[in-house]
């Protein structure tokens, strides 16, 4: 997992709530366990019509929203099931930070298994970030610090979980974090087979 430090990039505004899972990925994308090419399918419906085609009228098929690492949108965002190719295509396409007024519980999980920082602000703030990527402006996240900083050098301080802060910080996904003791394990698998040999 790609380590989270500094973060500078587009904002791309999504003012809708309840944005659950099928329409971050549609179901029909979700054969692969690969988590890389699923950044084209993201909000495959909202983005493509009947035929394929790129609708005009969704800002993910806009400039400059096409290259935005950061994502502005409404509250319960990643509701719905709890299909881990959600983060995965959002982080495909681009998307390192995800900020909004309240996220579901397991999708906001599965963003820090993927390094993807998710952020809760209230609407207020919400609303300020949301006009400014209106604007097409760039957003300084810096996680370090927690804060996020606006091009006209106003910052906005944001809570996070000190555990998940340092994971993202040092780029340790669930397997990262196991390999750590892993002189652990192997003292205890080698013990064990020299006391259980039948086992092992």
């Amino acid at each position: 997992m790609e380590k989270f430090e500094i973060l500078k990039g587009i904002a791309a505004p999504l003012p809708m709530i309840n944005v659950d899972t099928d329409m971050i990925i549609p179901k029909q994308f979700l054969k692969t366990i690969k988590r890389s090419g699923l950044g084209k399918n993201l909000f495959h419906e909202l983005r493509y019509d009947m035929q394929g085609n790129i609708k005009n009228d969704f800002v993910l098929n806009w400039d400059p929203y096409k290259q935005a690492s950061v994502l502005i949108t409404g509250d319960n965002f990643g509701c719905g099931s709890s299909r881990e190719h959600a983060p995965w295509s959002l982080l495909d396409f681009g998307f390192k930070c995800i900020i909004a007024p309240s996220f579901a519980d397991i999708f906001y999980n599965n963003c820090f298994k993927n390094g993807i920082l998710p952020i809760y602000l209230n609407q207020d703030k919400v609303d300020t970030l949301m006009e400014q990527a209106n604007n097409k402006n760039t957003l300084t996240i810096d996680l370090k610090e927690q804060k996020i900083i606006s091009e006209d050098g106003n910052s906005i301080d944001f809570d996070i979980d000190e555990f998940r802060k340092k994971c993202l910080l040092e780029g340790l996904d669930d397997i990262a974090l196991t390999l750590q003791k892993k002189e652990k394990i192997t003292q205890y698998e080698n013990k064990l087979k020299s006391s259980h040999p039948w086992i092992i």
